[in-house]
């Protein structure tokens, strides 16, 4: 599988839409999952069915099936929709708010065992909530169109703020299905997923005791402490950033060393492109090869969300280097190695300052992979499967 670095990148500077953005400014709920459509390998006619069978298995140990709720969400043929009970894309409408102001989007799982449904095609995010019902709202974004609040579960004023929910990312089309669990914004619910199809791939699930680990170690983490919220979830470092829980100059030692190391030396950097080899000249990390590129010494705040300087166009050229640039600097490998990408995972966050929340993320899974950040899927170390031919999807949630 091409690592998706040496792919379109478009998704990456979207995906924050969903966050207090959404919240605050309802033009800008639009969802922005990291398996975006324009991810896909680009081929021919396609040959994925009309519809996958959807299976959910609730083997969390801690609520029932009636304790559950799921919610399929997302955007088909440009609009926003939503997925019934029934495996019907329906648009949002503004009409489907409740006398307290949100819609009532839950899909109940069976009475016991597996549930069964059936997932056209669309690109979204399947939410589980657990114990209460999530509160999406519709409303009317900047183009005078239907759109949808999603949940920002790092927003103390988030009417979800309070509801242990977590959400897996895909996009179904006739190229595929392409699917992820995300930890981008924070890590909540344990998840699984398993895809069937030409292979039999599995992604994401957190080994016995992980999650509790993973707390545990982002909470010893004094710069990091504030972002663990009760035993409910773990904030993600550039939403605590903004949040206040968390140092807007963390890194700023790091970045700074960086900068000054690699003026009187080369950093290459390898994509599919070709390989580039940068200087920092005048302030601007500068890459020579297929194309020239350069970037402004980001903040901690780029680093994090893996935006601002570190924004990545879908160029082929300035994307893919800037995504490699942002995982060296969250997993702190930039120092130690000239050559990047790196794929030995036993050199990454090996310095006192580096993402430790994504550091504890891949840890608690059992494949060591995990979306901690935006550019995790460097060198391939994202909780990501993809099928061109899939036959099933089966959505996990795994005990605590």
């Amino acid at each position: 599988m091409t690592p998706r670095h040496q792919r379109t990148l478009g998704r990456r500077k979207v995906l924050f839409a969903l966050g207090g953005a959404a919240v605050a400014l309802p033009a800008a709920a639009l969802i922005a999952p990291h398996a975006l459509a324009d991810q896909a390998p680009r081929r021919g006619p396609g040959t994925a069915a009309a519809s996958l069978p959807l299976t959910i298995v609730n083997n969390s140990g801690s609520f029932d099936n009636a304790g559950v709720h799921l919610y399929v969400v997302g955007n088909a043929d440009g609009r926003q929709v939503r997925l019934t009970p029934e495996g019907n894309v329906v648009p949002i409408a503004a009409s489907d708010n409740g006398p307290d102001g949100f819609t009532d989007y839950a899909i109940s799982l069976s009475g016991s065992g597996e549930t069964k449904l059936s997932l056209p095609h669309m690109s979204g995010r399947i939410y589980v909530s657990l114990g209460a019902k999530l509160k999406f709202k519709a409303v009317t974004d900047g183009n005078g169109d239907a759109a949808l609040q999603y949940p920002a579960g790092w927003v103390t004023s988030d009417p979800n703020y309070g509801v242990l929910h977590d959400c897996a990312e895909f996009t179904y089309n006739s190229a595929g299905m392409f699917c992820n669990t995300t930890m981008v914004d924070m890590f909540s619910v344990p998840l699984s997923i398993r895809l069937t199809g030409s292979a039999d791939q599995v992604t994401g699930t957190v080994r016995e005791g992980g999650r509790e680990a993973a707390f545990a170690a982002v909470r010893e983490q004094e710069a990091f402490s504030r972002l663990v919220v009760d035993d409910t979830r773990i904030i993600a470092p550039g939403h605590g950033l903004d949040a206040g829980l968390f140092a807007g100059d963390y890194l700023a030692p790091y970045i700074d060393e960086v900068w000054s190391t690699y003026t009187g030396r080369d950093l290459k950097v390898t994509t599919n492109a070709g390989t580039f080899t940068g200087r920092v000249r005048g302030e601007r990390f500068t890459f020579d090869g297929p194309a020239q590129v350069s970037f402004a010494k980001p903040s901690t705040r780029d680093v994090l969300f893996c935006d601002g300087a570190l924004a990545a166009p879908n160029d082929g050229t300035t994307g893919p280097v800037a995504a490699v640039l942002g995982a060296g600097f969250n997993r702190s490998t930039l120092l130690s190695h000239p050559d990047q990408p790196t794929a030995d995972a036993s050199v990454f966050y090996r310095t006192e300052l580096t993402n430790h929340y994504s550091k504890a993320v891949h840890t608690a899974t059992e494949d060591g992979r995990a979306y901690g950040f935006a550019f995790d899927d460097v060198a391939d170390f994202a909780s990501y499967i993809q099928d061109t031919a899939p036959t099933g999807l089966r959505l996990t949630l795994t005990p605590f």
